[in-house]
């Protein structure tokens, strides 16, 4: 049974503003407590008065590269349900950063983005959000692999991992990037399995749109996970150089990836991550630099920088959007 009249102007005209306000909140009162924020915030004022201004313009600039190319790559990924402007794209996406601040493990993604499509399609590009979340992550793992194996003997010299757990979790890591590496070019295989499992459900065609990605659409998503990937390095090389890091570009490239590798699998909502993001941070940058400070005023920049100005963009973006559109 479809809403009344009244009850979609409701949700369309008061939903938003209702959002806007509990998400805007909850954001205020969370960096509040984020530790090491005021000291990072004072030495970001004291870059805009040492020459240091271009290197946060930078940083700036490559948060709106990064989300632009999250918006391309959700863009090519829904087109097949139903065609967006990358204007539209960009809005869902940060929207859907928005909603994700206060839910584990970015599942607001989903739902932020969601809204932005006609009532009829919101279910079905779930599937098709969640292969373009999952070529980020082959990109994350295969690039993380590869680091992990190059750092082998500063891990295992630090103490950090013993050589039998290096050799398990250099198993694991390798077994894990071949398995997801399958699954992502073979989602027809994939599509026709659970077409048999939901052959008589309701929900069957939720997975049907995974069907249109061919070879091209797949290699397409990866190149911009790739893309994606360059930018969070090359953000955190420069905030290295804003904090005075003191890492080599290629140790740097290589411990980063760590890093994010780490950060893709433990649980976590983006308004705590910045803790895990400085505690992570810390053990592997720490192996190249004594700065503990830089390195945690680094990661909280980053977290600003990277999820809550783009959160704040789209809890504000919210205020406009109709939960019920036409078809």
């Amino acid at each position: 049974m479809r809403p009344n009249k009244n009850i979609k102007i409701f949700i369309n005209y008061f939903l938003g503003p209702v959002l806007f306000a509990w998400l805007a909140y909850s954001i205020w009162r969370q960096v509040q407590n984020q530790p090491h924020l005021e000291a990072s915030w004072r030495l970001v004022r004291t870059g805009f008065s040492s020459g240091q201004m271009a290197t946060l313009v930078a940083l700036v600039l490559l948060m709106v590269a990064n989300w632009s190319l999250e918006a391309v790559k959700w863009r090519q990924s829904v087109s097949v349900v139903h065609p967006v402007s990358f204007l539209q794209s960009l809005k869902a996406v940060l929207s859907g950063v928005s909603f994700s601040v206060t839910m584990p493990n970015r599942v607001g993604d989903y739902l932020g983005r969601i809204l932005y499509l006609p009532d009829g399609k919101r279910l079905k590009v779930i599937s098709l959000t969640v292969i373009g979340s999952l070529s980020q992550l082959l990109v994350t793992l295969l690039v993380g692999s590869i680091g992990f194996l190059v750092l082998k003997g500063r891990l295992i010299a630090s103490g950090m991992i013993s050589v039998l757990s290096f050799q398990f979790a250099a198993f694991g890591l390798l077994f894990g990037t071949i398995l997801l590496t399958l699954f992502y070019f073979n989602l027809g295989f994939v599509e026709a399995l659970l077409e048999r499992w939901f052959a008589r459900s309701r929900w069957l065609y939720l997975v049907e749109a995974i069907r249109s990605f061919g070879m091209q659409r797949l290699g397409s998503l990866l190149l911009l996970s790739g893309a994606r990937y360059a930018v969070f390095i090359s953000q955190y090389i420069l905030a290295f150089h804003l904090f005075r890091v003191d890492v080599s570009l290629l140790n740097a490239v290589w411990v980063l990836s760590l890093v994010f590798l780490a950060l893709a699998v433990i649980p976590s909502i983006v308004l705590l991550e910045v803790g895990i993001r400085g505690q992570v941070s810390l053990q592997l940058v720490g192996l190249f630099t004594a700065n503990s400070l830089g390195i945690l005023l680094t990661s909280v920049t980053i977290w600003a920088i990277n999820l809550m100005i783009p959160a704040l963009v789209g809890s504000v973006l919210i205020l406009s959007v109709k939960v019920f559109k036409r078809r």
